[in-house]
């Protein structure tokens, strides 16, 4: 039987991925912290290695015998006390987890970076894996790191280390739970916490596609290639009706003004500095709002095969996921 080795495995893609691999006759090798866990860790079924991708002795014993590698593990904040940890999970974390690749003569590697590490384009329309990009098209930290950390994995590209690069745009679905900053918009709607929207736009995609598209992209996959792993294109708007059809919580109407919630953002992340707490208001994630994320994944689903689930079908999974483990009300 041959393994995998996974990162990330404990959080919202890297355990649906776990979970695919499992049951696609693959054994499982995956990494996690001291601590770190996830409610339904015991479905696995893995060979858990205690460590952390900023140690890389760690990671190289523990990848050891392992023929492929998903790199999923990411440190996804839009705020952080100390901005440098994020860089040092998501770029030299990266570099680790290659560096072992190379020493353990891996197969192949499967890297999991991030629509927001593309470009956007400035009509509004989906972006693409050509789509021109550059370090100050990034807004706030999150997204720096991910590009730095593609830049990186460029690098071990060029020196030979055969990775395909996949970028999954927003996935929803159960067993998010942490949640990420997505689901926090979820969880915040089904506990009547958002009485208004800004005009924004996301690509929404079932995570159990992301999960099949990673499996994908190793079977499949040209080395080298980006593969964007998305499905619908969404307004803000748009989503919160498709929430409040699946949910019966009725959807914000106010749309509200760009200008004075990006001023109010700024005072939020003013004083988040001097009181060092999480902002009520994400100023990284207001400015990322000001354009529509949209995207292409037309590339994914012709050459990988990529399944397109309805993303309402995911949409409702999430709901009833968040409600039954209490993060809101039935």
């Amino acid at each position: 039987m041959r393994t995998a080795f996974i990162t990330g495995a404990t959080g919202f893609i890297g355990f649906h991925l776990a979970l695919l691999l499992r049951d696609s006759g693959w054994k499982i090798r995956a990494l996690r912290r001291k601590g770190s866990s996830h409610p339904l860790i015991d479905t696995l079924d893995a060979d858990w290695r205690t460590g952390d991708i900023r140690n890389s002795q760690q990671v190289c014993q523990a990848m050891a015998g392992c023929e492929a590698v998903f790199h999923v593990a990411a440190d996804y904040r839009l705020w952080a006390r100390n901005p440098a940890d994020i860089y040092e999970s998501n770029v030299g974390g990266t570099e680790n987890v290659l560096r072992a690749a190379v020493q353990n003569r891996v197969e192949k590697v499967v890297y999991t970076s991030s629509v927001g590490a593309l470009g956007l384009t400035r009509d509004g329309s989906p972006a693409d894996e050509t789509t021109p990009v550059a370090l100050s098209d990034m807004v706030g930290h999150y997204k720096r790191s991910k590009y730095l950390a593609e830049r990186k994995a460029e690098e071990f590209l060029r020196q030979g280390l055969p990775i395909v690069f996949v970028h999954p745009s927003t996935p929803v679905g159960p067993a998010d739970h942490k949640p990420t900053p997505t689901g926090k918009i979820i969880v915040d709607f089904l506990n009547g916490r958002m009485p208004a929207y800004l005009d924004t736009g996301l690509n929404l995609i079932h995570v159990k596609d992301v999960a099949a598209g990673h499996l994908l992209a190793l079977e499949h996959g040209r080395v080298g290639e980006r593969y964007i792993l998305g499905n619908l294109d969404l307004t803000l708007s748009e989503i919160f009706r498709q929430l409040e059809s699946v949910s019966g919580v009725r959807a914000p109407r106010i749309r509200l003004p760009y200008r004075p919630i990006y001023v109010l953002a700024h005072v939020c992340r003013i004083l988040s500095w001097i009181t060092r707490r999480e902002p009520l208001i994400p100023f990284e994630g207001v400015k990322m709002a000001r354009r529509y994320m949209f995207f292409d994944a037309r590339k994914a689903v012709s050459e990988l095969g990529l399944p397109q689930t309805p993303v309402r079908e995911a949409l409702a999974e999430a709901v009833n996921w968040f409600r039954e483990y209490g993060y809101a009300p039935d």
